[in-house]
């Protein structure tokens, strides 16, 4: 299996290949995701297993766990996604009620606290940087892709908070590709944002039939 910890050099850095591919596809997870296509499940599956490789060679346990994290959530979104299609409902853009964001919120917060507590105890894990800062990327990971899921436009506003933690720690990681990344997944999730959240008002003003998720 040395295939995953192949990498070559890049301005004097270290780059490793899963790095670079896996934060390629998460881009095009992004870019998919705008579009509502199936696909952004598939890809963003292949993405996680190539990143954990990576993020294990690091020893950036928050990293690694959330990428095993997106495997299940992939497959959950990918479900969801897919049985609205086959049921004529079509995939429906929407703003999270007052009660969600709240439960969001809560898990985002107590959940950080708790797998903070529990990297702090796992002496095993060799974690790059603040376990604080790996258990906020993991849980917040989690939390967008579950919103994600369920079509929820404030996934993007979630993706755009890890993002803020994500750079640094990426870069403190040496993973440089993933910190670039970072950079360029904050335009794209305004961008989406922006574009659900223009079809959500839509959708609530004129009360179109729900639109079918695009293959």
């Amino acid at each position: 299996m040395n295939w995953l910890n192949a990498s070559f050099s890049l301005f004097g850095e270290h780059i490793l290949w899963t790095d670079l591919i896996g934060n390629v596809l998460s881009l095009a997870v992004v870019w998919l995701a705008m579009r509502k296509t199936i696909w952004t499940w598939p890809v963003q599956l292949v993405g996680a297993l190539l990143l954990l490789a990576a993020s294990m060679h690091a020893a950036v346990p928050g990293n690694a766990l959330k990428q095993v994290l997106f495997i299940g959530l992939a497959g959950l979104g990918w479900w969801s996604w897919t049985r609205g299609r086959r049921s004529g409902e079509g995939l429906v853009v929407r703003s999270a009620t007052a009660r969600e964001r709240v439960i969001l919120l809560a898990v985002l917060v107590l959940g950080t606290a708790l797998v903070a507590q529990l990297f702090t105890r796992l002496d095993w894990l060799e974690i790059a940087w603040s376990p604080w800062a790996n258990a906020y990327i993991f849980v917040g990971s989690a939390v967008a892709t579950f919103a994600q899921s369920r079509a929820l436009v404030d996934f993007w506003i979630v993706w755009v908070l890890v993002d803020l933690v994500g750079v640094p720690l990426a870069l403190k990681s040496g993973l440089y590709v993933s910190a670039a990344v970072y950079g360029v997944f904050f335009l794209m999730v305004m961008i989406g944002f922006r574009n659900w959240h223009r079809e959500s008002r839509a959708r609530i003003a004129s009360d179109p039939r729900p639109e079918v998720v695009t293959v």
